[in-house]
């Protein structure tokens, strides 16, 4: 009943349980193992748009999305009219949907008027929007959250503003950026977002299993969700929804396929950035892949000692092998 293809624009994906992007997360090898899990869609880590629009190498790194299953989305941050319009139009050449980040609470982000600072000031975020929407050859999608903190409550009035801008589906978080990632996620707002536009509204926070993943849509009637930190080090997360929204028996993940998935995952960022940057990234993702297991603390402190795939590789299959 709620699982369903869904339509953003002209671009038709084959289920609603999407991949949130997360910077420094949601790299080309994180979203090609969430792909195998059956995401709807994955979006790259947000990309500036000065970077894109000085031509900044490293920048350009982030939009690989070589051997990723179509239609993927690039998110694109910033709060100049003009770099936005020009990122957008070359976003647009690599890939399927453009998605704006009025959302990003970092201080980092924020001190230099982007991401969710935006929210403060609703005739700048219109104006990007619809730069945006002029400038692209795909859809836009835009992520916001439920505002900058309890006093600056905007999600509805931005939503509106969003639609009539052009943008072909909304995805928001249900937490002001005062509240970062703490506390509880506000699904009441996301319910009313929902209730005030016309156009896709896609629900993400708190969504942490597949029976709150059916808890968001029954209590909002969001046309899709999307998951972020609940998938890190837990990619299968995506099957496990699509399979409980079927009303399908869940498949037992085994240790073996988990170990398998590691070390494909290593293997993916050892081969886009090399040994000695791949094997330091994948710290934060074994962390996570290790939580809970026995011993998890012991394996993260060698783990973090290592500097080779190949010991990597070995002190994992170890490990797995022990449990």
């Amino acid at each position: 009943m709620y699982l369903k293809k869904l339509k953003i624009g002209n671009v038709e994906l084959k289920n609603n349980i999407l991949l949130a992007p997360m910077a420094g997360i949601t790299d080309l090898p994180f979203r090609l193992i969430c792909e195998k899990y059956g995401t709807g869609l994955t979006c790259t880590e947000m990309v500036s748009s000065k970077g894109i629009y000085y031509n900044d190498a490293k920048t350009k790194l982030l939009l690989n999305v070589t051997n990723e299953r179509r239609p993927v989305a690039a998110q694109i941050f910033g709060s100049s009219i003009e770099a936005m319009g020009y990122a957008s139009k070359y976003v647009s050449n690599i890939a399927d949907i453009v998605d704006i980040n009025f959302g990003c609470p970092a201080p980092k982000i924020v001190k230099n008027g982007d991401g969710s600072k935006i929210l403060l000031d609703l005739d700048l975020l219109e104006k990007i929007a619809k730069t945006v929407v002029d400038n692209a050859k795909v859809p836009v999608t835009a992520k916001i959250r439920k505002g900058w903190d309890n006093n600056h409550v905007v999600a509805i009035e931005a939503a509106k503003r969003l639609e009539r801008a052009g943008v072909s589906a909304i995805t928001i978080h249900g937490r002001t950026r005062e509240e970062y990632y703490s506390g509880k996620a506000d699904w009441e707002i996301i319910k009313e977002v929902k209730n005030n536009v016309n156009i896709p509204v896609i629900g993400n926070g708190d969504i942490t299993n597949k029976e709150e993943a059916l808890k968001m849509f029954e209590e909002t009637n969001v046309d899709g969700i999307m998951i972020g930190r609940a998938s890190i080090g837990n990619p299968w997360i995506f099957e496990q929804v699509i399979s409980y929204l079927e009303g399908k028996e869940e498949r037992k993940i085994s240790n073996k396929e988990k170990l398998d998935v590691i070390i494909n995952h290593i293997n993916l960022e050892v081969k886009e950035k090399d040994e000695n940057v791949g094997i330091k990234e994948m710290r934060k993702h074994l962390a996570y892949y290790v939580k809970g297991t026995q011993d998890a603390s012991k394996i993260r402190v060698k783990i973090n000692k290592i500097e080779t795939k190949d010991e990597l590789i070995d002190c994992l299959n170890e490990y797995f092998n022990n449990i």
